[in-house]
């Protein structure tokens, strides 16, 4: 832990104002794999990504320069235990999913597993001009009668569920002030493909936001 400043970057898509907004923070923790258990020792402030506008999906590129606090030296006492940053997010608003209008057709429908009708069951098709034949018919009788009534095509490209997307941290690494001057315990942020703003201070005793 030779620099105490972090700057972690990553990309958010499906913000949408109104529809799909996510409460973003960094927090570190501190892991003991004897007991399988952590606990958070410090975090950012959380923002929230609120998109460009109703209607709009823009993809998002965020960054944070945060003075994560971790103490220096580890814990050596305990060889067993170490320390992790995590990239958090959960809805701020949403998810607010498209409506749905699927287009559908009139007829008779079956299982592609199900043998086709008799012309003298539910749903005969045959030529009328021939002695005794069927002309076009739609009806349910017999022993093998069709479901009749209306049918939903399947969409080709599904209507968007709400959700929105954030990657992993692209990248995460430690600077010294120097290269890092604007970091702060708080967190310095910036975006661009979205708006936001700052909603909470930090907080180590909401452990998980996602």
């Amino acid at each position: 832990m030779t620099f105490d400043r972090v700057e972690a970057k990553f990309i958010a898509d499906r913000i949408v104002t109104g529809r799909s907004e996510a409460e973003v923070r960094l927090a570190a923790f501190r892991h003991d794999f004897d007991q399988g258990a952590k606990v958070c020792v410090s975090a950012s402030s959380t923002v929230q990504l609120t998109g460009t506008g109703a209607g709009n999906r823009n993809l998002g590129e965020l960054y944070i320069r945060w003075i994560h606090q971790i103490p220096f030296g580890w814990d050596y006492s305990h060889d067993a235990t170490i320390y992790t940053i995590e990239l958090q997010h959960r809805y701020a608003v949403g998810p607010t999913p498209d409506k749905r209008d699927r287009l559908q057709v009139f007829g008779h429908h079956k299982r592609e597993s199900d043998k086709d009708p008799e012309a003298s069951g539910g749903f005969g098709i045959t030529d009328s001009r021939q002695p005794g034949g069927y002309a076009w018919v739609a009806y349910q009788a017999g022993a093998n009668r069709n479901p009749t009534g209306y049918v939903t095509i399947p969409e080709e490209s599904p209507p968007w569920d709400g959700a929105y997307a954030i990657s992993n941290m692209h990248y995460c690494v430690g600077l010294p002030s120097d290269r890092l001057p604007t970091a702060s315990t708080i967190g310095h942020w910036r975006w661009r493909g979205t708006n936001g703003k700052k909603v909470r201070n930090p907080d180590i005793t909401e452990d998980y936001i996602n």
